[in-house]
This record gives C-alpha cells, structure tokens and sequence, in this order.
C-alpha cells in the first residue's frame, strides 16, 4: 500500500522545488457541504493529488473541505476537472494568490478534522450552510458607506494587526473559536443594523455569518470570497480599495501585499514593518513582528534568553528541549498578553 504522507524534510522538500522547470498556481477553495466518509475520501485525493505533483494543506470533515494549494500550472486543468468529478464538489469556486511565489507550500498534507473549521460550537440546531448574505467587492464598499453597517473582522488579532478593512472591529482574539462568542456579544445590541463581516478566504466569516443569524441578526452579510478575492476584483475593476496593508495568508509567504501602507510596527523597535517570522529558538517559534534590523541584532529570536539558546551548538539546544513541549505553531505575539506569553515560555528554556 501506498504510504499517504511525505515524510522528507524541509532541505529535501527546497530542493526539490528548486529544481522544478514548470510554474506554479496557489489557490484556496473550501465548501460546507456533508460528506460521509472523510478518511476514504481523503485517501483518494491525497494519491491522485500526489501524482499530480500538488501540494498544500486540505482538511477535510464531515461538514466539508478547506484548501490551500499549490498546483502545477500544466495540470491545473486535470486537477480541476478530478475535484469536480465528485458530486459534492462539483463547481466550487476557486480564489487565486494575488502574489504568486513558488514556495508557498512545501509539501502535501491532507487531514481529516472534526470540522474543517474549529468554531467550538455544539449546538446541534446550529446549520453552518444557513449563511448570510454574499457581497462581491464593489457591493462591499457601497455597504460600507452605509451609517449603520458595522463591519467585523473575523480573523485572529495578529492578522488585523498588519492589515484591515478601514473602520472594522477588529477583535482581540488569538483564535476563531474564542471570536466567535466576543463578536456576537460585542454586538448584542445592534441586531437590526447591516453586520459586514469578513475574513482571508471567506470561509471563517461564512460560518460567522450563519451563526449571528442562529443568534437573531437580522442583517447579516460577508465578504465572497474574503479578502483575496476582494483584493482581485479591486484590481480587476479598478475600484478603491478600503482595505489597507497586508493580507496575512498561512502559508510560506507569511503575508499578500494589497496596499502600499505598512500599519503595523516591529514588536522589538517598534519602526513600521509588517512582516511576520516565527522565532528562531526551536523551543519557542513564538510567531511575532519582526524587522529585518532586529533580526540581525536578535539572531531571528523574540527575545535575549531564545537568542542565547540559538547560538548555542545544535545538539546541546536539542539536549535542552528534550522531554519538553516545543514549536507549538499556535503561539502569536499578542500586546495585550505579552507578559502571559513569555511566561509560558520560561519552563520551556535553561
């Protein structure tokens, strides 16, 4: 039997994609639709895909699917035409990267989760396919001008930090599960007002938008196609674009510039800057806002204790970490939980 993951590691994953003479198309794509047997399904796009030569992050669910990918260009058609094969998804739209870079994905991983969005709601009345209403771009912005809309981030707060819709809410949440409650307390009393929520690829805030409506939101909208479709149809259509800064994508590339302005600061300086790196101490991998200064003064660190332990030999930094919790992807800089953080990692260091 076929072994389903790839199990090469990261030098060998670059050089592979270094020697590629063919170029590459990122897309995302997601659907809410029921699917009975997830595992069977998942081993059979994980071959045909594999061949193809594809490669990115698909979960899949009984309440649907959640992709990021990136596929040759020379077999985007064969891909397309083996996704629509399959009843459920049959038509799903696709959102293209607005900056195309070969090494968005470095590898293909498809999983099956208990929902291709963790939103810790266990309602079982809830329907997440009752969804609000769709707007394109040019609809977005017209809403927009509205007196009353309220426009709602639905995306975690180091995301919103490098880049937002003018005048949104931008909660100070670290995931969509903790949002969910904030936002729909937050709101509590605007139930009547047009509520224009959004996220990266529309898939976050689609859920979103049906749970306000289970909770009695009368008004309920969001963005088709998130933020990187928004971004599309801005260019496309030549329309003025009222999101500002960096679109963060979670992919290699950290981040999609969709305007100049950089509204974010370096968490160490605190000059301008809007890029995103993960520490550089494999023990912590805290992701925070780093500037290229910093990270030569810090050795790519967030803080001097990771700092010291980078430059330490390899085999003694894996000395200390052995036994101990290390590279939790979901650890973000977060202001407002600074000291919080850091503490959570000082049992982890010497």
């Amino acid at each position: 039997m076929a072994i389903l993951a790839n199990k090469k590691n990261k030098t060998e994953l670059l050089k592979e994609l270094e020697a590629e003479n063919f170029k590459r198309i990122t897309i995302s794509f997601y659907r809410y639709v029921e699917i009975k047997d997830p595992k069977r399904l998942r081993d059979e796009l994980y071959l045909f895909w594999d061949q193809l030569r594809c490669k990115g992050r698909i979960y899949l669910a009984h309440e649907g699917i959640n992709a990021q990918m990136s596929v040759p260009e020379h077999n985007f058609e064969n891909f397309k035409h083996h996704l629509y094969s399959y009843p459920e998804f049959i038509g799903i739209p696709f959102k293209f990267a607005v900056e195309e870079k070969k090494y968005s994905f470095l590898k293909l991983v498809v999983k099956v989760r208990k929902k291709i969005v963790a939103d810790g709601i266990d309602d079982p009345d809830f329907k997440p396919w009752d969804t609000g209403q769709y707007l394109n771009a040019e609809e977005f912005n017209r809403m927009m001008e509205l007196p009353d809309a309220i426009v709602v981030d639905m995306r975690n707060h180091y995301e919103s930090e490098v880049g937002h819709f003018e005048g949104a809410i931008l909660p100070d949440a670290d995931t969509f599960r903790e949002e969910i409650p904030i936002v729909a307390e937050m709101l509590a009393e605007h139930k009547d007002k047009p509520v224009l929520m959004y996220c990266t690829g529309g898939i976050r805030c689609e859920k979103a938008s049906a749970y306000l409506k289970y909770k009695g939101f009368k008004k309920v909208y969001h963005l088709q196609g998130g933020i990187i479709q928004y971004a599309r149809e801005v260019r496309e259509k030549n329309l003025k674009s009222k999101f500002i800064g960096l679109n963060f994508v979670f992919d290699e590339r950290m981040g999609e510039r969709i305007t100049p302005d950089i509204i974010a600061n370096c968490h160490q300086c605190g000059k301008p800057c809007d890029r995103h790196v993960n520490c550089k101490n494999d023990a912590c991998h805290l992701l925070f806002i780093q500037c290229e200064e910093c990270e030569g003064k810090m050795n790519g660190c967030c803080s001097d204790k990771c700092r010291e332990v980078s430059l330490l030999p390899p085999e003694v930094q894996k000395a200390l970490r052995k036994g101990k919790i290390t590279s939790n992807p979901h650890q973000v800089f977060n202001k407002s939980k600074k000291n919080y953080l850091l503490k959570r990692f000082e049992n982890q260091l010497p």
